[in-house]
C-alpha cells in the first residue's frame, strides 16, 4: 500500500498537466510504482534523520522534476532541439521521458550514503528504469536502450562533479538545484538545535522565499531567486550556479537573485 503526503499528489498533479502519451504513462507508472516509492522515502529517512541533511526523498525528487519539465517545456517553446531529436534518435517526447525519470529517480541513491549516492543510484535504480522503458516501450529495443543510457547520464551528472553532454541531462541537473525553497530545509532546521559546520547551508536555504522559472529576457529561461535576507546569495552561488555552470543548458539561461524589497543581481 503507498502511502504519499498532500503535497506529493499536489506535486504529481502538477507533472502531470506538463504531461501527454507516452511521457504521461511514464509518469503514472512510476507514481503508482510501490518500489520507487520505498526507495524515495528511505533515502528521505537516511537523509534527515540518519545523516541530518535536507529532504531528498519524494516531494524533493517531484520537486526536481517539476523544476526540469518547466524548464523543458521553455526550451522547446523556444524551438531548442534536444540532443535526441538533434541526433536523430528519437523525438521530444523521448527527450522528456529520459528527463522525467532520472529526475524522479536522481537520488535514490540516498537509501545507502551520501558519497558518490550518484553512482550507487544508477545500480539501484538501473532495473526499475529497465522495467519502466519495457514497460512504455515494449519491443523497440534500439529506443530503451539509448533512453536507459541517456537516464543513467542524467544520475549519473546531477551533483556537477562529472561531465554530462545532452541538454537532457543538463535539465535534470538543474532542476534538482532549483529545489532550495526554504520548505525544504524547515525539518532539519527544527530537528538540530547545535550548531555545527556546514550550518551556513541550512540558514541560507532558509533564505530562499521563492524559485522562479520563467521565460527569459534574452534567453529561453529565467531563474529568479526570491529571498528574505541576503544570506540566501550563499545558497544561489554555492549550490544552484555551479550546477548551471556545469550543465549544457547554460547558454540558455538568465540568472537572478533579489532580497526583498532591493535591487536584484544578475549571474548569468
Amino acid at each position: 500500500m503507498i502511502k504519499k503526503t498532500p503535497k506529493q499528489k499536489r506535486l504529481e498533479e502538477k507533472i502531470l498537466s506538463h504531461l501527454k502519451q507516452k511521457a504521461k504513462e511514464v509518469a503514472e507508472y512510476i507514481f503508482k510504482d510501490e518500489e520507487i516509492q520505498v526507495l524515495q522515502d528511505y533515502a528521505n529517512t537516511v537523509s534527515i534523520k540518519r545523516l541530518g541533511f535536507n529532504d531528498h526523498g519524494p516531494v524533493h525528487m517531484r520537486k526536481a522534476a517539476l523544476n526540469a519539465l518547466k524548464m523543458f517545456d521553455l526550451l522547446h517553446e523556444s524551438g531548442i532541439k534536444f540532443n535526441l531529436e538533434g541526433e536523430k534518435l528519437g523525438t521530444v517526447e523521448d527527450s522528456q521521458v529520459s528527463v522525467l525519470i532520472a529526475s524522479l529517480l536522481h537520488d535514490v541513491g540516498m537509501s545507502s550514503t551520501r558519497d558518490h549516492h550518484e553512482i550507487i543510484g544508477i545500480m539501484i535504480a538501473e532495473p526499475i528504469i529497465q522495467r519502466i522503458l519495457d514497460a512504455i516501450y515494449g519491443k523497440n529495443v534500439q529506443r530503451k536502450c539509448i533512453l536507459k543510457s541517456m537516464v543513467v547520464e542524467g544520475i549519473f551528472g546531477h551533483m556537477a562533479t562529472e561531465k554530462i553532454y545532452s541538454l537532457e541531462a543538463g535539465l535534470v541537473l538543474i532542476g534538482d538545484g532549483c529545489d532550495m525553497e526554504k520548505g525544504r530545509s524547515r525539518i532539519t532546521t527544527l530537528l538540530s538545535q547545535q550548531p555545527r559546520v556546514g550550518d551556513i547551508h541550512k540558514y541560507s536555504a532558509s533564505s530562499i522565499q521563492k524559485v522562479n522559472i520563467l521565460p527569459g529576457n534574452k534567453k529561453p529561461i529565467k531563474i529568479l531567486i526570491e529571498m528574505s535576507q541576503s544570506a540566501g546569495f550563499f545558497q544561489i552561488e554555492e549550490v544552484l550556479f555551479p550546477k548551471i555552470i556545469s550543465s549544457p543548458v547554460k547558454p540558455y539561461i538568465e540568472l537572478y537573485g533579489q532580497v526583498k524589497n532591493k535591487d536584484m543581481m544578475q549571474y548569468l
